[in-house]
């Protein structure tokens, strides 16, 4: 069985077409600057890359170049279009109508349209790749895996904002929390090296990308994340502001005279370790610039970065009435020494030390603590494609 993977932002378009034989990843690659003259593809084959400049002014125009890279004469992966036996999509909010995967059908495509005001730069992405699949490949099954399904299972007292309880009844508004498959695919690892049941386990995982959040996971149920009712919420990011006093967010409003969309690109696009450093928006510059002694503002920013982190651990400390592992996963989690260094340092007081030769692998399944480490610390990448692809096999089967 052979599973496409889509995954729709608002101009661009992951995919990965996985073998569920052997769970091998035949070919993916992402689909940029959809709408432009200057959208291209870049197709990943056997470690070799090809990259398609094709001016696609929207996701269905995308997903037929996809395709053709797919069944391309010199680098294609399948013969015919009717090798894909499924498709599966990562659907970003799923509100509280989702708590689980489901086969899409008019149905679910109209209740998942009915959560955009609460995700309305995702959703409606998602929307159009579901619509381009059913034009593209009318018949093939499709699978709808949601970010926030996984966090279903917190307590009430939880998820709830303290503010008026009608807002959460006539809008829904409360604590969602995101990157979902990615907390339950590293924990159910984890579990497995550690040779416990998950039933058994409390284990903190930290998600450390471009998007960044902690999880805090009882007997392998999400019980609390630090995002929130939109990937903004919780720690500082690269270039998200995470949580803020809301008097911030009206203060600048009325100082700078910005309406509610304006101060959504800037607390989404323009704050976080870029808003504070002024430096490119990618997080190995800014940890370079730490080192330097004339950029303060790139340590003060770092400094903020891992302490939040830790801190949002020692909260998750209170909510599982301890902790048996951390996980750091992610573009930062896998492949940043010094940032797993920084942030196991601030929480040496709870007993966790780690080997400092071990913390040096980049991603790889490894335990990093010490053996004498009253916490386990591991890096395990993750891989939520393959928890959408096998979610897809499980109910199209």
């Amino acid at each position: 069985m052979k599973v496409l993977v889509v995954n729709c932002g608002s101009s661009s378009l992951k995919y990965q077409l996985i073998d569920m034989e052997n769970e091998a990843v035949l070919a993916k690659g992402n689909f940029e600057r959809i709408g432009e003259q200057e959208a291209f593809v870049t197709h990943k084959v056997a470690g070799e890359k090809y990259v398609t400049k094709y001016p696609a002014m929207n996701h269905e125009e995308a997903l037929k170049i996809v395709l053709e890279q797919l069944v391309h004469e010199d680098y294609g992966v399948i013969k015919s279009l009717s090798e894909i036996d499924a498709v599966g999509h990562r659907l970003v909010h799923g509100g509280e109508i989702f708590n689980k995967s489901v086969v899409i059908d008019e149905d679910v495509i109209a209740k998942f349209e009915s959560c955009s005001p609460l995700a309305p730069l995702h959703n409606p992405a998602g929307v159009l790749g579901m619509r381009a699949c059913q034009k593209a490949m009318p018949g093939v099954p499709m699978v709808g895996v949601f970010d926030t399904a996984f966090h279903q299972t917190m307590p009430k007292e939880n998820f709830l904002y303290p503010i008026p309880y009608e807002f959460y009844e006539k809008y829904g508004i409360r604590k969602y929390g995101f990157h979902g498959t990615s907390h339950q695919y590293v924990s159910k690892i984890a579990a497995k090296m550690i040779g416990k049941p998950i039933e058994d386990l409390k284990i903190v995982t930290c998600h450390l990308g471009q998007g960044a959040s902690i999880c805090a996971i009882d007997g392998g149920k999400s019980i609390d994340t630090s995002m929130g009712l939109s990937p903004l919420g919780g720690i500082a990011m690269v270039t998200r502001s995470g949580d803020l006093d809301p008097s911030v967010v009206t203060e600048i409003m009325e100082r700078e005279n910005l309406t509610a969309k304006e101060v959504n690109t800037l607390l989404n696009k323009k704050s976080g370790l870029y808003g504070i450093t002024g430096l490119n928006p990618d997080f190995r510059e800014i940890e370079l610039a730490s080192y330097e002694a004339d950029k303060p503002k790139a340590q003060v920013a770092i400094e903020l970065f891992t302490k939040t982190i830790a801190q949002f651990v020692a909260k998750y400390a209170v909510s599982l009435k301890g902790i048996d592992a951390i996980v750091f996963t992610g573009g930062i989690g896998e492949n940043q020494v010094n940032i797993r260094k920084k942030i196991c340092e601030n929480l040496e007081w709870m007993g966790l030390t780690i080997d400092l030769n071990k913390n040096e692998i980049r991603g790889e399944e490894i335990k990093i603590s010490t053996e004498d480490s009253k916490v386990l610390a591991y890096i395990i990448p993750t891989n939520e494609e393959l928890v959408i692809a096998r979610d897809t096999k499980e109910l199209v089967g």
